[in-house]
């Protein structure tokens, strides 16, 4: 048997806690962290609507909000069906994102274009 030293002690803690760290991340890589805002300038919005997957941000110019989305299949891991749009949102204005006849994805501008905020069919609007 060996004696348990102060170090040895931490160096158990430590393992103990990677341990737990690993059984904390996803399952899987190709899970979206799901981020639906109100966010600022320049951050991304990360949301997932039915089986597609929707990436966006906004640039503030001319007092509005400058959007731009990337849109792809959740199951495509390569991005090959993933589309870009742009379109230039007024204060409080929204566009609609169907992914299918049923489920919807909402991008508000904010008050003054200060930012951005997204919710899906199923979720209250948040706006700053």
């Amino acid at each position: 048997m060996f004696p348990l030293s102060r170090n040895s002690v931490k160096i158990a803690a430590a393992g103990a806690l990677v341990a737990l760290a690993a059984f904390a991340t996803p399952v899987s890589a190709y899970e979206m962290v799901q981020k639906s805002g109100p966010v600022g300038a320049n951050e991304p919005i990360l949301v997932t609507v039915g089986q597609k997957h929707v990436i966006a941000f906004f640039v503030p110019g001319n007092g509005q909000c400058d959007v731009q989305a990337v849109i792809g299949n959740a199951d495509d891991v390569e991005a090959t069906s993933a589309i870009r749009i742009r379109v230039n949102l007024n204060p409080a204005q929204t566009a609609l994102i169907d992914s299918s006849a049923t489920e919807t994805l909402t991008l508000k501008c904010g008050d003054y274009a200060e930012s951005l905020s997204a919710t899906t069919s199923d979720q209250q609007l948040v706006s700053r």
